[in-house]
């Protein structure tokens, strides 16, 4: 880990290191919204790797076994990589709908109120969409629903 991650106690998203604010720097200029466009795009570029691998596998290891019990474990662990490429897959959209608030110059700002996201809660989730305040209000607002 690089050392300014250890002082931080935050991890690199796709192995790029956090932001660094500078004094009296503007919300979203343009170092911050190329720094998020790279971490966006390299967390992109790991989940292809990884569906492009997943589909190498399947198709190196698939094998007509004649054992029911083989045929069936080969089968169930291909079903659970689909889901988690499925999950990947789904992950992939939303960055690329990130990437595009950014082209459109409207990243970082909460959908609902409309307030600053935060450096931190961006490096924390780059796809988030809201500000904590109206995430949290909205999950409460599911549970109610759902409950």
């Amino acid at each position: 880990m690089p050392e300014g991650n250890k002082k931080l106690g935050v991890l690199a998203i796709a192995g790029v290191d956090p932001y660094q604010e500078k004094p009296g720097e503007e919300y979203m200029n343009a170092d911050q919204l190329g720094h998020f466009k790279m971490i966006l795009e390299a967390w992109r570029n790991q989940l292809r790797e990884e569906v492009d691998r997943t589909l190498n596998h399947m198709q190196d290891e698939a094998a007509n076994f004649p054992d029911p019990v083989d045929r069936a474990a080969q089968e169930e662990e291909f079903s659970l990589e689909l889901r988690a490429r499925d999950r990947e897959r789904k992950l992939i959209k939303k960055i690329e709908k990130t990437l595009q608030k950014i082209e459109e110059d409207d990243f970082g700002f909460c959908d609902s109120c409309g307030i600053e996201i935060g450096i931190r809660r961006l490096e924390a989730r780059p796809t988030a969409d809201q500000c904590i305040d109206c995430k949290t209000l909205a999950e409460i607002k599911e549970k109610q629903m759902a409950g």
